[in-house]
């Protein structure tokens, strides 16, 4: 029957039953097959299309996509949450964006577009999700004594991107709610997923010291004082109470400020790397455009 039906189609030709001859086919191979489930997952596969991820070999398009869908989710949570992204303040956010788009140029993935953005929360913080988007709390900013600790939490936080550590962190997640499956991620899924990594779910000792390193090369690169990044975690370690996402407990800010020192003695700062050390004038910019 199928062969006759086939046949009628194929003399008949009608433009529009290409399209009913192809699905005809796709259900009567997976109707015979004797692995139905598994050739169900790729019929699954063929009618999504881009909308299954494979988060083992995702491209740089395809992880920017989804990074710009979690950047809109996350702006709809941190409004609910009272404290919104600072999107109108175009002077604040074009001077985050120099200055970290400065230091992506000494970074290991210059080749997708960054942006950088300001949470209106006081309280000091600062996260990445994958596709490079990198979001500062205001109290980070006002925090900084000057432009290189600032710079050395935007490059920390451009190292976790660079590494791909959000993705790692998705798989894991994917993998222990029982999302992952032999076709990958559904999209709708990986943005959900993503949203609460960013909010909820501090990284990995491994992957802390990893972007710990990626960063202090960055700011090295872009001749930020290199010592601005321990100098900054010290201030934090001193000031106790709430620990920011990126001084996760695991490993402890004093290992992480002990390997930081040790580098810099292995291969102590040059006569160049003295950017962003200066004070005052740090503070009265930052003070204005956080008015």
């Amino acid at each position: 029957m199928f062969k006759q039906l086939s046949h009628w189609l194929w003399r008949s030709k009608p433009r529009w039953l290409y399209g009913v001859l192809t699905l005809v086919t796709a259900f009567s191979l997976w109707a015979i097959t004797p692995q139905a489930v598994q050739a169900r997952s790729w019929l699954e596969l063929l009618i999504r299309g881009a909308q299954v991820l494979q988060l083992s070999n995702i491209s740089d398009r395809q992880e920017v996509a989804i990074g710009q869908q979690i950047n809109e989710q996350l702006g709809v949570q941190l409004r609910r949450r009272g404290t919104p992204l600072m999107t109108g303040n175009r002077t604040l956010n074009a001077y985050v964006n120099e200055l970290g788009n400065t230091l992506v140029q000494g970074s290991e993935r210059p080749n997708i577009p960054y942006t950088f953005q300001v949470v209106a929360d006081r309280d000091v913080n600062a996260f990445a999700t994958m596709g490079g988007f990198v979001y500062l709390n205001a109290g980070l900013l006002l925090l900084a004594d000057n432009e290189a600790e600032l710079a050395s939490v935007v490059a920390h936080e451009i190292g976790h991107i660079t590494a791909r550590h959000a993705i790692r962190q998705m798989r894991s997640q994917a993998i222990t709610q029982g999302l992952l499956s032999a076709a990958g991620l559904q999209q709708d899924q990986a943005v959900q997923i993503g949203v609460e990594l960013a909010l909820n779910r501090p990284n990995s000792r491994e992957d802390e010291l990893e972007a710990d390193r990626l960063g202090l090369d960055m700011l090295r690169r872009a001749n930020y004082e290199p010592t601005a990044m321990i100098s900054f975690m010290q201030k934090l370690q001193r000031q106790g109470g709430q620990i920011p996402t990126f001084l996760s407990t695991h490993p402890a800010t004093g290992d992480r400020i002990r390997l930081l020192q040790e580098a810099l003695r292995q291969n102590p700062p040059t006569e160049t790397e003295v950017r962003g050390v200066a004070t005052a004038p740090y503070q009265a910019t930052i003070r204005q455009l956080l008015r």
